[in-house]
């Protein structure tokens, strides 16, 4: 069990892991398998076990993915030492629970990883950051309204904003939860009603580009993403819905002070009602059900992407540990209440 009462250093986080033995991610380990080093930590609590004594559970990730884990004795002290969302040095062994893989944790310290080492800790996109920027900027471009091309430009004419936008993850844990994850989401939505929109010729495609773009921008406030992914205090108190609503109000005065424009009567409450309503339903955060067809748009193209990447996720991406249900369903999914059938007939 770890006795120190300070993080681990960088220096001292590379000393710990032989430097001539190459990481194995997440996604790599099997059952039963060693494993040490640094990794995320998340949502770590101090549990019960039935004979009263504590134990750590949270979860540890890396790059490429998270797995439940457990250190069944541990003392109150060395828990206290943790970071309930940051990163640890551990040495642990897997083991087969249940069709899925755990870690059971010896030993655990807090450490505070170098920039080197940070990029085995994240999960990242993996596609090009500014070629998806510029593609979010292209579209953009296609905005024929005057006023929409102002806001617009108002949001990329701020530096800070723009590169958190770039970087942040799209969600905690449901989709596209990877730096750049809200970049790709948003890129891929603008993309999605590029062709849509065309199919519906009296649709106003300039507030649905714009508000497909407005609809997230929150998230940049909301969550955490310099660590193991969470939500700040201003996402816990506020969140990303009401936030973007916010933000909306301030880019306009901004927009009217700086070039001289207003928005059209009606044009911010439109906008700011796609952004209160483009979850839906009140049930899954929506401010206000969609009441115009270009909310109702923006909420079924949402939802579109968002349940498609989760289902992919879940069926045909490497990410996450190995799995010893080899069947042909997984565990039900509660974001999408259903187990999903992972084989496609196609493949080769």
């Amino acid at each position: 069990m770890a006795s120190q009462t300070n993080a681990v250093s960088p220096e001292a986080s590379q000393q710990r892991v032989d430097p001539s033995s190459q990481r194995k991610y997440i996604r790599d380990l099997g059952t039963p398998e060693f494993v040490r080093g640094l990794f995320s930590i998340a949502n770590a609590q101090l549990g019960q076990t039935r004979q009263g004594k504590p134990y750590l559970k949270c979860i540890v990730g890396d790059k490429t993915g998270e797995m439940p884990a457990r250190m069944w004795t541990i003392e109150e002290g060395v828990y206290r030492r943790l970071p309930t969302d940051g990163f640890v040095y551990l040495e642990g062994e897997t083991q087969a629970y249940q069709g899925d893989v755990q870690l059971i944790i010896h030993n655990i310290e807090p450490a505070e990883p170098n920039a080197d080492q940070m990029k085995d800790l994240l999960p990242c996109t993996t596609r090009d950051i500014d070629e998806m920027f510029g593609e979010v900027n292209r579209l953009l471009g296609t905005l024929q309204h005057p006023a929409a091309k102002a806001l617009a430009n108002t949001y990329l004419a701020d530096a800070h904003l723009m590169d958190a936008f770039k970087r942040a993850p799209a969600a905690k844990s449901m989709h596209h939860a990877w730096l750049g994850g809200l970049l790709e989401h948003t890129m891929t939505l603008m993309q999605l009603a590029d062709g849509i929109c065309a199919i519906y010729p009296k649709i106003n495609r300039d507030i649905v580009m714009l508000g497909l773009f407005l609809h997230d921008l929150g998230k940049t406030r909301e969550l955490i993403y310099d660590r193991a992914f969470g939500y700040s205090d201003r996402g816990e108190l506020i969140g990303h819905i009401v936030d973007g609503a916010i933000m909306l109000h301030d880019k306009a005065q901004v927009m009217m002070r700086e070039h001289g424009m207003r928005l059209p009567p009606g044009m911010l409450t439109v906008l700011q009602h796609i952004i209160l309503s483009h979850h839906g339903e009140p049930e899954f955060g929506a401010a206000k059900v969609p009441m115009t067809p270009e909310a109702i748009m923006i909420n079924l193209i949402d939802n579109l992407d968002a349940k498609t990447v989760m289902a992919l996720s879940a069926t045909r991406d490497e990410r996450g540990p190995k799995t010893d249900n080899p069947g042909s369903f997984t565990e039900k999914l509660w974001a999408l209440n259903t187990k999903l059938y992972k084989r496609d007939p196609l493949a080769q």
